[in-house]
């Protein structure tokens, strides 16, 4: 399975593209960013972001495509282009007929480092390790994509996972359902449960206001 991973911003949209493989074995195909200047009018900074996607879709053919999730919590106004730019990566994902997975930052962060609250440092660190490489890819957002794109292969049984991997991933591709704990998960596995309920409730609280 191809993945591509989807870090969602207006200035710099993160890509990073895997290949996954039985056991949890991944390899980066490539990562990068696509970038709009901040002096251009906010649609045709879409545009661009949406010809881009397409550009790399079209060059990797992924068989999933995971996206940040996107949660408004004090300042909505500072997440609006972050969250038009994820309804993008959606629509194209869906305009592709291709499996779509929403991902909080908390759950790729438990998910590569086993730590729901570790530093962006760590996670690119072990983004490196992972994958093996000599430098963990650059620019940070393009790392961030990677790893969003590990975490959805480990979450959705894409990569050789076992049943209590699924279980944590009940309803995942198109957004519905919660996220339960069975028995034998791991350490990072539960956490990844919790951080999943933790942001479901974090968006019932936020629709209700």
């Amino acid at each position: 399975m191809r993945i591509l991973g989807v870090d969602p911003g207006l200035t710099r949209c993160g890509i990073g593209v895997i290949d996954t493989a039985p056991g949890r074995q991944v390899s980066l195909v490539e990562a990068g960013v696509v970038r709009t200047p901040a002096d251009l009018a906010p649609h045709l900074r879409l545009l661009a972001v949406a010809e881009g996607l397409e550009e790399w879709m079209a060059r990797h053919r992924p068989g999933a495509i995971a996206v940040e999730r996107v949660f408004a919590q004090a300042n909505v106004r500072s997440v609006t282009g972050t969250a038009q730019v994820a309804g993008i990566a959606m629509l194209a994902a869906a305009q592709a007929r291709l499996p779509l997975g929403l991902h909080t930052p908390s759950e790729v962060k438990a998910a590569v480092t086993g730590d729901g609250r570790a530093e962006k440092a760590q996670v690119q660190e072990m983004v490196r390790r992972i994958l093996r490489l000599e430098s963990a890819p650059k620019p940070a957002d393009a790392a961030d994509a990677v790893a969003l794109a590990i975490c959805h292969s480990w979450r959705a049984g894409v990569a050789g996972a076992s049943p209590s991997d699924r279980a944590v991933v009940a309803g995942q591709h198109g957004g519905a359902g919660s996220a339960p704990e069975a028995p034998g998960m791991t350490a990072a596995q539960r956490a990844w449960a919790a951080a999943e309920r933790s942001a479901r409730r974090a968006g019932a609280v936020a629709e209700q206001r």
